[in-house]
């Protein structure tokens, strides 16, 4: 048992090492809200990151252990097995979860998350700081997507921390990773939770003499127990096997009372847990589901510019909110890279540019004047070299060389 465990739940980094799912109590939006400004408070982020486990790396064992699941589901369906209503849904629904999968290793290449701000601390050190968000945001909603939430929760996070162009477009691809590493722990519990009940029949059939075999001393069939883990569903299903069966099955429901004791729990205590775990499983998968359906169908561009902090500096004193999307994004692009270029912050090198055009305009007249108070020239044209200069940006060794030739 140890060793299915151990592949269900993985080996590498303490960040994964947990099996719980992803769920911590339920937030309204105006707590979710309040929640972002304090995870903002706490998450510090570093410029020299420890090692550890890509999430390309765990994305690849997520899929295999969603692939294991879903057949090992697909099979108790074919066996004629009574399967849960998350497990219900995994299959119905697996093609939802290899394309999701899929295109999260699309957008996710070797080195994507490499510039984005990593955290020093916590749970997810060394993780980009935009991961340990979205977990926060899927662990309140119960994994339940919700646009407006989502903005609401960004825009309040950047009242005490902005975040960079590049975390934001890191939102929905960290949204789908964290998805599926929320299912992955959920199938795990589906597959260990049946193979326990699996065990459960295994050892009830011995006792009751199912099949035509002749039943077992419950001495014998205990003792080959003995040091065995007794988990909440197998205990279940030994209750549901067993209570009201004949007067020698008592000393096996005595057995099990015991070492349920020992854990410091009852029959009926386990029996409840086992419900209100299957019931809140149920209601995750589905959310899951949903979520990973409803993703797909958000408008990400009107999303990002929703909440970008550097677009709504950019368009307060220009015209640039009514330009097209490439023009932006190529004013965006520039920005992002005079910003790492000057090591300073990119809201920074935003306000920086609009103080630049703002002074142009009362500088200078006539037609140049028109050229001059657009945040493009500093950014793209003629007012690069001064602005760079202004705002001490040192280019790469690349672009120093393709500007000196």
């Amino acid at each position: 048992m140890t060793n299915l465990l151990d592949r269900l739940f993985g080996h590498a980094s303490p960040a994964w090492r947990n099996g719980n799912p992803v769920r911590e109590e339920l937030f309204s939006v105006e707590r979710l809200e309040e929640h972002a400004r304090s995870l903002a408070a706490a998450q510090l982020v570093t410029l020299k990151p420890i090692r550890v486990d890509s999430l390309v790396r765990r994305l690849a064992d997520n899929a295999a252990v969603l692939l294991d699941a879903y057949r090992s589901t697909v099979k108790a369906v074919d066996d004629g097995s009574a399967i849960t209503p998350a497990a219900e849904w995994l299959i119905d629904n697996y093609y939802l979860v290899e394309r999701q999968i899929r295109e999260i290793r699309t957008d996710l290449p070797p080195g994507y998350y490499r510039q984005l701000p990593k955290l020093a601390g916590g749970p997810f050190a060394g993780y980009p700081r935009v991961f340990g968000l979205t977990w926060a945001f899927v662990a309140h909603t119960d994994s339940h997507f919700d646009s407006e939430m989502l903005c609401r929760f960004i825009d309040a996070y950047q009242d005490v921390q902005p975040l960079t162009i590049g975390e934001l477009w890191a939102v929905s691809i960290s949204l789908r990773i964290v998805l599926v590493e929320n299912l992955r722990r959920l199938a795990a519990r589906i597959v260990h939770s049946r193979a326990e009940r699996q065990r459960a029949d295994r050892i009830a059939d011995r006792l009751l003499g199912a099949g035509g075999r002749a039943p077992e001393p419950a001495a014998v069939v205990l003792a080959d127990l003995a040091g065995a883990p007794v988990s909440d569903a197998l205990a279940v299903q030994v209750v549901h096997r067993l209570r009201d069966q004949a007067a020698s099955i008592t000393q096996a429901l005595t057995w099990l009372d015991q070492r349920l004791a020992a854990r410091g729990t009852t029959a009926d205590a386990a029996v409840h847990d086992e419900q209100q775990r299957q019931a809140t499983g149920n209601v995750t998968v589905r959310n899951i589901i949903t979520s990973m359906r409803l993703i797909s169908d958000v408008d990400w561009l009107e999303l990002f510019e929703r909440v970008s902090l550097v677009d709504r500096v950019l368009a307060a004193d220009s015209g640039f909110a009514d330009m097209d999307f490439p023009t932006r994004n190529l004013y965006r692009n520039a920005l992002e890279k005079l910003a790492l270029g000057s090591k300073r912050a990119e809201l920074d090198v935003a306000q920086s540019v609009v103080r630049a055009a703002k002074a142009a305009m009362s500088a200078i007249s006539g037609q140049e004047r028109n050229r001059r108070t657009d945040p493009g020239y500093y950014l793209l044209a003629g007012g690069r070299c001064a602005f760079e200069a202004s705002i001490g940006f040192r280019p790469p060794l690349r672009i120093w060389l393709a500007r000196w030739s």
